[in-house]
Parts: C-alpha cells; structure tokens; sequence
C-alpha cells in the first residue's frame, strides 16, 4: 500500500473513530438529559446565567485534576497516559460536568456546555487545524544545520513574525526545520523550550493577530497598532534578552556536542529552499479569515439554545476548514512525510484541551464575578483607593494566563480596569499595558499557558526529543523567565 494511501485510510479510521466516540457521548448526554427534556425552558425565554458569585473554591477541583494529570501521568505512568489521555480528559469534564448537572439543572449545564463549545472550544480546534495543516506543507528543504547563528537566527525570525501570522502560525511554520537542523545534536531540548518562550508567546506582542488576548482587546476597540506601540519596547527587551541567554547557552552546548555527527559539506547538499509555497498564501488566507471575524458585522445570527452563534464567526470557521483541506489538496503527501507531519499532535491537544475548556468553566465564572466571588482577595489586589495596581494587574493576570486561557483573563481584567477601550489607551495606558504583557509574556510559563506551547511540546516529543515534564517545564520557566519579568516590573511598572 502507498504512503498516500495508508495515510488516507488511517486518517479516515481515525476520523470514524472520533466520529463514533462523539456520537456516543451525544447519545450518553441525551440520556442523561431525557427525563428533564419535558421541563425546559419555553422558546424566547432567557438564557440560563451562572453567577460566579455562588461557586466556592471546590468546583475548580476538576481543573485542578487535569492539570496534575498532564504534570504527573507521563512521569510516572507514561505508557497509560499515552494510550489513555483522552479517557482521562473525558473523566475530568465529566467530574465537572455531570455534578454541576445534577445541583444546578441540565438548562444550565447544556447552555455551558453549548456556550464553551460553540464559541470557545470549536473555534479553537478549527483555528489550530487549519494553521497546524497549512503550516505543516511548508517544508524548508536544503542543508541546514543547528549551529548557535542558525538556531538563534530561526528564533529571533520566529519571533518578528509572530506578531503578523500569530504565534500559533510562526511556531508551526518554524518547529520542524529547527528540529531538522538540530537532529544531529545530542543537546536539543533547550532550543525548543526557548523556542516556546520566543516565537508561541512573546513574539506575539505586537499586533491583535498576534495573541487572542490582544484580538479580543481589538475587538473591545483597543486599536489595531497600539500593542506596536506600546508593548514593543518591552517585547524587544525580553526578546533581546533571551535570544542573548540562548545564544549564551547554544554555543556552551555546542562544545559539548560529537561533532562527528554535524553535517559536513561535500558539495553535494541541498540548496535552501521552500516546498509547498502555496501554503504561504493559505496562511495570509487564514489570517484574512481572522481578520475577517473582527471587523465583519452583518448583524446575523442562529441561536442554539440561548448561545448566538454570529454569522462572521461560522463564516471564519467555514473558511478555515475550507483553507486546511486545500491545503492538505495542495501538498504532496511525500512533502510532508519529509516534513515529519503527522495528525498526533492536533489529537492530543483536541482531546486535551476539550477537558480544559470544561473545567475552566467555573474558574472563569469565579473571577468574572470579581469582588462578589471566591477569588475576591486576589481581584481587590490590582486597585488600592480607586487607583489601579499596575504591578498586580501585570503579575495576576500573567499568572492566572499562565494555568488558565489568557483571552478571558485578559477580558476580565480589561473589564476590572474600567472596560473603556478609550480610557485605557489614555490615561491608563499603563494599566492596558500590563494587563497586555500579562497576558501575552506569561502564557509562556506553562505549557498550557497558550495555545501553541502544547503542541510544540507534542510535535518536539513525536521527533525524539525527551521534552521536560510540566512542572520540568515550569522549572525552566521559573529560571529563565520570572527573573526576567521581574525586570519587566522594575523598568515598566513601578
């Protein structure tokens, strides 16, 4: 059987696999909801609200879960959570969901659940499919071999692009030559965890399209280039920094390497060069489709069950699946088996996440409800006699960013500071600054702090390289970025 052909055949098994488990879920759901079925709400009633000041602390003990579980199981059993993460994240959701349920109606557990899923979850996935496929065509072929220089400059060239195709395109783009290029070396692990820190978070900085959080500032009318502005001296000097540590560190590891191994000139090696060019306009098309979502507003949309799906953001969703299949069309299949591509990753983080986003309803809720909710102690540290904190502002909503979605804790902290994008671009352009860098520079603490660290982390570990475990990671973290933000503090906000 060809290549191609088995690759078809084992996406389409994996497909009807999904497509089975989905259903089965749907119809376990269904029965579990059937008897209240009789007692729903009449049609044009309002939606069921969950008020976050009635949750206390024990309902975010199923995030809690999954997080130690993505921290220990590969630690300690790595064979089983291999073969069983999805099963583990379905029993978190679950452990949320199905007591939730029960105390406070299936009304308000389906409209979560429809409301995460349909605007939240869905979208994410979709938007990672379409840049994990589009990305993954682009093949740089040649003979590139990881020396510091070349590693530094793929990281520093990451890192500006970020900020125009997003970090979640840039990462994908950039992770498979960088890994090529290092395949020969015995030291790799800590140019992708630079690689996380640079090009899946920092690098996105300076444009809504870099970080959602800055979209979802965009859209509450923050203007298009004031993170270019105002977050580009302290995004160039994290990233000057950093590139000057790795560089530091790269070319002490280099020392150590057997360069018997390093690939040597013969005159016959590859010239540098690009396959799947097409995917380069597929990835302006992806980001168009963003773009598309945030500053198109025909004023039309369907309800499910009390949640308004709008018709730009179903139109972007379309667009998106319509690009990766183009793009999958487009690509010869011998490209990307070359290109290491494979669906493992875009699974692991589908199934992961799903069970993220569940748990993280009530979090989300609590903080939302600000001084009313169980976490009120941390939200009246970013204002002291009606002034903002804006150390507290940049610290909380960076650490909250770094185990929770750093959009809607971006979004409740802009909310917490006032919500008038005008004011905040004025007067408290500083508090809008930290709450920015917040967001964007301390997704990089944590594996699940954004989108594109997790996968980075899968595709690194699918090529052979032992990724650090996630408190592993966060011990990185702790060395290399902490102090950095601290600086950060001492030059920006005090």
């Amino acid at each position: 059987m060809s290549y191609e052909k088995a690759v078809g055949k084992a996406a389409g098994q994996k497909a009807a696999g999904l497509g089975a488990k989905l259903a089965g879920w749907c119809f376990l759901l269904a029965c579990f909801l059937a008897p209240e079925l009789a007692n729903a709400a009449e049609p044009g009633s309002g939606a069921p609200h969950l008020d976050g000041a009635e949750l206390t602390l024990v309902w975010i003990i199923p995030f809690v879960g999954i997080l130690l579980s993505i921290a220990i199981f590969p630690l300690v059993a790595p064979n089983f959570w291999h073969h069983n993460f999805g099963k583990i994240s379905a029993f978190w959701g679950l452990a949320f969901l199905l007591p939730f349920t029960f105390l406070y109606g299936w009304q308000l557990a389906l409209f979560e659940l429809l409301h995460v899923g349909l605007l939240e979850y869905i979208p994410f996935i979709i938007l990672l499919l379409s840049l994990f496929t589009v990305a993954g065509g682009v093949r740089v072929t040649g003979s590139l071999r990881g020396s510091p220089v070349v590693n530094t400059a793929i990281l520093a060239l990451g890192t500006v692009i970020a900020s125009w195709m997003g970090t979640t395109g840039a990462a994908m783009l950039l992770i498979r030559p960088i890994i090529r290029a290092n395949e020969w070396r015995k030291h790799r692990v800590h140019t992708i965890v630079f690689f996380i820190f640079l090009v899946a978070n920092i690098g996105g900085s300076l444009t809504p399209l870099g970080d959602p959080p800055l979209f979802l500032g965009f859209l509450k009318g923050v203007s298009f280039f004031w993170p270019t502005t105002h977050m580009f001296l302290p995004m160039l000097m994290v990233s000057i920094i950093l590139l000057a540590v790795y560089f530091a560190i790269d070319s002490y590891l280099m020392k150590k390497e057997d360069m018997s191994e390093a690939p040597q000139p013969d005159g016959s090696d590859e010239k540098i060069g690009l396959e799947g060019k097409v995917n380069l306009l597929l990835l302006v098309g992806v980001i168009g489709a963003v773009l598309l979502s945030g500053v198109w507003k025909p004023g039309v949309s369907f309800d499910v069950y009390h949640v308004e799906v709008t018709l730009q953001n179903l139109t972007r969703d379309v667009l998106l699946l319509a690009i990766a299949g183009l793009s999958w069309k487009l690509t010869s299949v011998k490209s990307r088996k070359a290109n290491g591509f494979s669906w493992f990753p875009i699974v692991e983080v589908a199934k992961l996440f799903a069970g993220i986003f569940l748990t993280i309803v009530p979090a989300i809720a609590i903080l939302k409800a600000g001084t009313d909710g169980a976490m009120a102690n941390l939200v009246n540290l970013v204002s002291h006699e009606g002034e903002p904190q804006n150390v507290m502002y940049f610290w909380l909503t960076g650490i909250l960013s770094s185990f929770l979605d750093n959009a809607p804790t971006y979004l409740v902290f802009f909310n917490t500071a006032g919500g008038d994008a005008e004011y905040l671009m004025g007067p408290l352009a500083n508090t809008l600054l930290a709450i920015s860098a917040g967001a964007v520079f301390m997704g990089a603490n944590t594996y699940i702090g954004n989108a594109p660290n997790f996968m980075v982390r899968s595709i690194a570990e699918e090529r052979g390289i032992a990724m650090p475990s996630f408190f592993g990671y966060m011990a990185w973290s702790c060395i290399f970025l902490v102090p950095l933000f601290a600086l950060v503090t001492l030059v920006f906000f005090v």
